[in-house]
């Protein structure tokens, strides 16, 4: 899936993005990328691969609406009912909502007229692997 860097994020960061990452390919979400740091430097692709997540996770929003999801009863909400958890617009909400489906953070379906979104276990182990310290080294 090809994500539209320029479409996607607010002006003000766009105006700091390089002209040459126009777009990005959100890898398969279900291979864990990269050993964690303490172990070795990540690669120019690996990197790639993880920075449009912890991009989408620096939004204070961002990541306030990754923990509601997750401490939601079953692990999935809806967007009625992450609403109410904000001073703001609706269509505000389900733009941040979609930062995090389109960096691969959240998964989506729709019921009805409204959309639940659930968090992607594999993208979050990968995520805490990375930044996980190695205890031992080999």
């Amino acid at each position: 899936m090809d994500v539209d860097v320029a479409t996607d994020i607010d002006i003000c960061q766009y105006r700091c993005v390089s002209k040459s990452l126009r777009s990005l390919t959100v890898l398969d979400q279900t291979v864990a990328c990269c050993a964690p740091l303490s172990r070795e430097p990540l690669s120019e692709e690996q990197a790639l691969q993880v920075a449009p997540q912890l991009k989408a996770l620096a939004d204070p929003v961002r990541l306030r609406l990754v923990s509601l999801v997750l401490s939601h009863q079953g692990g999935e909400a809806c967007v009625c009912d992450l609403n109410d958890a904000f001073d703001l617009s609706q269509p505000t909400i389900s733009h941040h909502l979609k930062v995090l489906y389109e960096s691969g953070l959240l998964d989506r379906e729709k019921r009805g007229v409204w959309v639940y979104y659930k968090a992607r276990p594999a993208a979050l182990e990968t995520l805490s692997a990375l930044l996980r310290p190695e205890l031992t080294r080999a």
